[in-house]
């Protein structure tokens, strides 16, 4: 065990240095008749004792906490798998209720997570101070790393205790991977570095300019900053402004308003610096471990290290110009020709991404609001020539709806004022799928009785679903140099579904709402999207055969580059490469892997 190293004095490179052979202790469990090994949890005897996490946290510089959920200020008492505290604070609480949908606030947390399903909700903000507080699936310390020194440090302590360690930037999640009951959570908030070059110098060909970010920059925080550079420039982000874009965003993939001139994010990046599972820091690019450098570029997030920084190519700033379209319940009531109009829209999506555009929209029951279409590079006379024979069709349709049109010097310009904040605190499961060209020509009818489903996919779930979508294509301008599923570069419409699920559900009814996503909701969009795939960032992680649709023909690969720099297990997120063994078992807390019968 690592703490009894610790107690010996054992320096940190003699950890590395054995972290190749060692073999981690699991607990043995048995669950619904499956035999499992475990990680350690507060009531097994493996967990470290206070004392070892009284040392470890002195060789954190002190920057280690029991995490406490960001609600306990509104209860008397957070009752926590080491004890009871008492936590009730007013202004805290005040606050927490205030702010507990702002993004900002949320990610500012150490252990929060952005949507809260995954927390199991069991330490919400409340009037009444002796409701119950408890940890539901909250991790029970976490490190606020500030040096590298940190990371490793947290990185060899999970592994040698065989704790289960959960990566955490800004909890911009919505599957639950910066969340885990009972684990020892990494926070990366704080490695904020940002360094601008206007001719990059590393390994390859390109030599334009680049930007190196540290893990937890986030995406308004790193455009702002582009905007700043003279002359101003860009980078491929998401269209969230809370977003980590070393983190998750470029390890699954990453979209966003850039993607049709210049690809996902993935393929924006340079370099990376990394710490593996045997504590090794680690420059990955296309000369040195070049491997680690192309599986880090979309194979998944959490999967084959910690990333301290990543450096992106950064591009020119380009005038921009946005449309808004609305068709909601103050235009018409009548559902047949709400639908109608959602279908003439998306009917014009290929004629959007082919021409480079990016659209936003979001649908539910009577509310189609897309806000924006973006085209960078292009003026309102260009744009609206684009999206007149849309009007044209309306008009003749008899489909009411409403417009904006504005034009911008720049992207950041068009971002900052068109793109819409995003909430915070919401319970709901998340799935998705993208639509190809090819599905959009041959079934656009299809496609939006899918729409439908996910809106309402049962008669008890009536106008319950909601569904994001992104029009792009990550191959107009691009061939794929990352993990990222080769079918993506022939993409039309990337659209998340969302079911929401009531605070306080029961297992039973968790795992009705989770069926309804997987086997209604997404089963209708992938019979009406047949050539298209999933994304691991805003996917269903329960989907059958997830490893060909997330990744397609390079999840063999992908999984060979797990096992070379984590074959046992240190890192995990759900539905990633090689996690195939790994299942969290008794209703959504230990994290085991399954044994076979040579191994008892």
């Amino acid at each position: 065990m690592a703490w009894l190293w610790l107690l010996l004095g054992v320096t940190l490179s003699t950890l590395v240095s054995t972290a190749e052979s060692f073999e981690p202790y699991l607990v043995d469990r048995t669950w619904n008749g499956t035999k499992y090994g475990c990680k350690c949890y507060p009531d097994d005897n493996c967990w470290p004792s206070k004392h070892s996490w009284g040392r470890i946290k002195d060789l954190l510089d002190g920057n280690l906490r029991v995490h406490i959920p960001p609600g306990a200020a509104c209860h008397n008492t957070f009752d926590g798998p080491l004890g009871s505290v008492s936590t009730y604070d007013a202004a805290a609480c005040e606050e927490a209720r205030a702010m507990w949908a702002d993004e900002s606030w949320t990610v500012n947390k150490p252990g929060a997570a952005l949507w809260t399903y995954f927390t199991n909700d069991t330490c919400i903000p409340t009037t009444n101070p002796d409701e119950p507080c408890t940890l539901g699936y909250y991790g029970v310390y976490v490190i606020e790393a500030k040096t590298r020194e940190h990371v490793r440090w947290g990185i060899a302590y999970a592994r040698d205790n065989s704790l289960r360690l959960i990566i955490r930037n800004t909890g911009h999640d919505f599957i639950g991977r910066s969340t885990g009951w009972g684990s020892l959570i990494l926070n990366m908030h704080a490695f904020q570095d940002v360094e601008f070059t206007t001719q990059y110098r590393g390994p390859g060909d390109y030599k334009g300019g680049a930007v190196t970010l540290g893990a937890g920059v986030q995406a308004r925080q790193l455009l702002t900053l582009a905007n700043a550079q003279n002359p101003p420039v860009t980078v491929i982000t998401g269209e969230c402004p809370t977003v980590g874009v070393a983190g998750g965003l470029v390890q699954g993939g990453g979209h966003g308003p850039l993607t049709p001139l210049y690809g996902l994010v993935a393929d924006s990046a340079l370099s990376f610096e990394v710490v593996t599972a045997d504590g090794q820091f680690r420059t990955a690019n296309s000369e040195e471990n070049s491997d680690l450098f192309w599986a880090l570029k979309g194979g998944g997030p959490s999967t084959y290290g910690v990333v301290l920084s990543v450096t992106l190519k950064t591009f020119p700033e380009q005038k921009s110009a946005g449309v808004i379209v609305n068709i909601n319940s103050t235009h018409t009531n009548d559902t047949d020709v709400f639908w109608e109009g959602v279908k003439t829209f998306h009917k014009y999506s290929n004629r959007y991404v082919s021409a480079g555009l990016y659209a936003y929209f979001e649908l539910m029951a009577l509310r189609l609001h897309v806000q924006p279409i973006v085209g960078v590079g292009k003026t309102s006379k260009e744009m609206q020539a684009l999206v007149q024979p849309m009007f044209d069709e309306f008009k003749a349709k008899g489909i009411p709806y409403s417009t904006v049109s504005k034009e911008f010097d720049t992207l950041f310009d068009l971002y900052i004022d068109l793109f819409e904040e995003e909430t915070a605190g919401t319970s709901a499961l998340t799935g998705g799928w993208m639509f190809t060209h090819k599905d959009v020509e041959e079934n656009n009818d299809g496609i939006i009785e899918a729409f439908k489903t996910v809106v309402s996919p049962r008669e008890d779930l009536k106008d319950q679903g909601f569904l994001i979508g992104h029009l792009w294509d990550a191959g107009l301008n691009t061939k794929s140099n990352s993990a990222t599923n080769p079918r993506f570069r022939k993409s039309t419409d990337f659209a998340i579904v969302a079911l929401p699920v009531p605070i306080g559900a029961s297992w039973a009814h968790k795992e009705d709402l989770q069926n309804v996503l997987t086997n209604i909701q997404d089963a209708a969009m992938k019979k009406a999207g047949p050539n298209g795939c999933a994304y691991i960032n805003e996917g269903d992680p329960y989907q059958s055969n997830w490893q060909d649709h997330f990744w397609g023909p390079e999840y063999k690969k992908l999984v060979q580059i797990r096992k070379k720099y984590d074959p046992n297990g240190v890192f995990y997120a759900v539905a990633t490469p090689g996690t195939e063994d790994w299942e969290v078992i008794e209703y959504g807390t230990r994290l085991c892997r399954r044994r076979d019968d040579d191994e008892e």
